[in-house]
């Protein structure tokens, strides 16, 4: 039991996971879907920071006396994978701004059917 609950973080994770992932696919709205996608990313923020964590360990900054040092690989990947996330959300706020421009509304079945009624119907071949 004390196992199960010692890996709270990777609970934590699961469950941020799994609530993105029905937000991505749950909603139609565009808004919510890049919310979906950021909260999924944050778990995969969480789990790589938890994997690169050590208890007990302090910052790999040399001291005396043979301190445990936690690996700093993994936050720095992280704090790229950040930015690059940020950026990624931006640039997809711009295209929903642009989607709502060209169809009056961000909702994709609405955008769907509007681009299924737009398309010319398919040619029939003559025989």
């Amino acid at each position: 039991m004390s196992t199960v609950l010692g890996l709270y973080n990777y609970w934590i994770v699961v469950l941020l996971m799994m609530i993105g992932f029905y937000i991505v696919i749950g909603y139609d709205n565009l808004i919510k879907k890049l919310i979906g996608l950021s909260l999924f990313q944050t778990a995969v923020f969480v789990l790589y920071i938890s994997m690169g964590s050590l208890h007990d360990a302090t910052a790999p900054i040399l001291m005396e006396g043979g301190a445990l040092y936690a690996h700093p690989l993994p936050h720095v990947l992280i704090l790229t994978a950040i930015v690059v996330g940020v950026a990624t959300t931006a640039l997809g706020l711009a295209l929903v701004v642009r989607i709502h421009e060209a169809y009056g509304t961000i909702e994709e079945d609405v955008i769907m059917a509007a681009e299924a009624a737009s398309r010319p119907p398919p040619e029939t071949p003559r025989g």
